[in-house]
């Protein structure tokens, strides 16, 4: 069976971050509709490692009303085409201080694959040193955290961590082998 074909497209929203697009689609049955598509540019999340500390940042998520916990994660501005791994070495230092000796991708993930174009790459950042914050105007309320491993799981289990790319990310450095036990 054919997958679905796009008939025609048109941007319906755009701003820094992201652009909406609704495309008129033909479905495998011959059958038409329409799809609406979030596109972002790829994203890096880094799981930064201090012996058994993670670092994590804690941020207002204005769609959810919340503050919450993740690892630090995100774009270049203006949606921009940046290298993963020039990306993941921005997005330490703007939103943590830190920088890494070493970075290893992990994987990739998608963010919302039935509605987002966006995916993202997943890096381990090892041989860390501390520094200031860089961070942009919209992180003006973000703070940076080291948590232990064992307590990190516990806020995952506890639901205090939500964010499905850092539950994700870590699910992949553990299976990766990359981490001491």
């Amino acid at each position: 069976m054919k997958p679905i074909t796009q008939v025609s497209s048109r941007e319906v929203y755009r701003n820094n971050w992201m652009t909406v697009r609704e495309d008129s689609i033909r479905r495998p049955d011959g059958s038409a509709g329409i799809y609406g598509v979030v596109d972002k540019p790829d994203y890096a999340l880094i799981i930064a490692v201090d012996g058994d500390r993670l670092a994590l940042v804690e941020q207002y998520r204005y769609p959810l009303g919340e503050r919450r916990w993740e690892f630090p994660q995100g774009t270049a501005p203006d949606r921009a085409d940046v290298e993963p791994a020039e990306l993941a070495v921005r997005e330490l230092r703007e939103e943590t201080g830190l920088t890494a000796g070493t970075f290893v991708i992990l994987g990739r993930l998608d963010i919302a694959a039935g509605m987002s174009s966006q995916r993202g790459w997943v890096f381990l950042a090892t041989d860390i040193t501390e520094g200031e914050p860089e961070r942009e105007h919209e992180e003006q309320d973000m703070h940076f955290e080291w948590f232990e491993r064992t307590r990190f799981e516990e806020m995952v289990r506890t639901g205090e961590i939500t964010d499905a790319q850092s539950i994700a990310a870590y699910g992949q450095l553990l299976l990766s082998g990359l981490l001491q036990a």
